[in-house]
């Protein structure tokens, strides 16, 4: 059965996280996409080795890819760029705001010389605005829309474990394009289409910036919930680290008389409503604290089980890969394949495959062939 975007060509001039994760939803979804990297390639490429001598972020956003190498500052290449968007059905970019124009490809003539074209730019800032021209990475955004400031203990400012803004503003990208894909089935007409990667970020800010403006600035907790209590990590008396989420006050009540064996803190008015308990997040926290280091692991976990409240153990990545509800898939790789966690959708019937990682310029001849015969005839 054929993939749902089958037959789509998108060509994509990307680097680093934020387009790489928009195009690789794209291939995932069958459409055939073609990485234009320069010559020294995608710099992600280089940030590492241990993907079996490939880079463990260039082999999680690049497979099912092809890849071309152009050098955009010669005239043939620029050629070939042009007759590849005569043809594509979507362009993604991630350059510096103005550097695609500079190049010959400003996005007003791309959707003029090619109506039915959906182009795709991600950048730090957006288009416009006092900021637009800075670079930006993932980080960065981390600091300037106030995610590091929520994030870590109270000691400090801290980053995300994972680049949360690339993947944010490359998902915002891949959404946007299908649904400008699904309007063009309508009207014939493509679409120009930016993304950024500090709007991405600030969207997902909300309920912070509302706190925050409401009055009540939230604080670093850690592993810990600013707006809930008890929503945090207590450790068992045998050293396990167990995070518990009591998410409404029957289930304060339940934990507190089923698993804590406290009948008189489960009548306690004092904390019979969460914003009780968060006034208290102290006291609530300290008797949470006090039954689970009286408790070993394994008990404590049949009797949260039992009493049917939500916790988790505070794993590592060693954990994480002997967990037992990790589905992974093999990637093929330039030299062998690596397994990798599966995307996360899982559609009923359908066992999807997945394509290579290209190696550098490995499709650089057929794509020449392809879109420029006569040139690369005479070559």
């Amino acid at each position: 059965m054929p993939l749902p975007l089958s037959g789509l060509l998108v060509v994509s001039l990307e680097q680093a996280v934020a387009a790489p994760m928009c195009t690789c939803r794209l291939a995932d979804a069958g459409a055939r996409v073609i990485k234009v990297e320069r010559p020294e390639g995608d710099f992600a490429r280089y940030y590492d080795k241990v993907a079996n001598g490939e880079s463990a972020y260039f082999v999680w956003l690049n497979r099912g890819k092809e890849s071309a190498v152009l050098d955009l500052a010669k005239p043939a290449d620029k050629a070939l760029l042009e007759a590849m968007l005569a043809k594509a059905d979507v362009f993604v970019q991630n350059l510096k705001p103005g550097a695609i124009a500079k190049l010959g490809f400003a996005v007003e003539r791309l959707r003029r010389d090619h109506p039915r074209l959906i182009v795709c730019s991600i950048s730090g800032y957006g288009e416009s605005g006092p900021y637009a021209a800075r670079k930006a990475y993932d980080l960065l955004i981390q600091a300037e829309s106030g995610l590091a400031s929520v994030t870590g203990g109270p000691e400090a400012p801290a980053r995300v474990g994972v680049s949360v803004v690339d993947v944010a503003a490359g998902l915002n990208a891949y959404q946007a394009i299908l649904e400008a894909l699904l309007a063009r089935s309508r009207s014939g007409q493509g679409a120009a289409l930016s993304v950024s990667m500090f709007d991405a970020m600030a969207e997902w800010m909300t309920v912070p910036l509302l706190q925050q403006e409401g009055g009540e600035p939230p604080r670093r907790l850690g592993l810990a919930h600013p707006s809930i209590a008890p929503y945090g990590v207590f450790r068992t008396r045998d050293g396990v680290d167990i995070l518990i989420s009591i998410q409404n006050d029957r289930e304060w009540h339940v934990l507190a008389e089923n698993v804590m064996d406290d009948k008189a803190l489960a009548a306690d008015p004092a904390f019979a409503t969460n914003m009780e308990r968060v006034q208290r997040r102290g006291d609530t926290d300290a008797r949470v604290a006090a039954v689970f280091a009286a408790a070993d692991a394994e008990p404590l976990i049949a009797r949260l089980t039992a009493a049917d409240i939500a916790f988790a153990r505070v794993t590592d990545m060693a954990a994480l890969g002997r967990h037992p509800h990790l589905r992974r898939i093999t990637v093929d790789l330039p030299s062998g394949s690596v397994s990798c966690p599966a995307p996360a959708v899982v559609q009923a019937g359908e066992s999807r495959r997945y394509g290579p990682v290209p190696a550098l310029g490995a499709h650089t001849a057929k794509v020449r062939a392809e879109f420029m015969p006569v040139a690369a005839a005479g070559e």
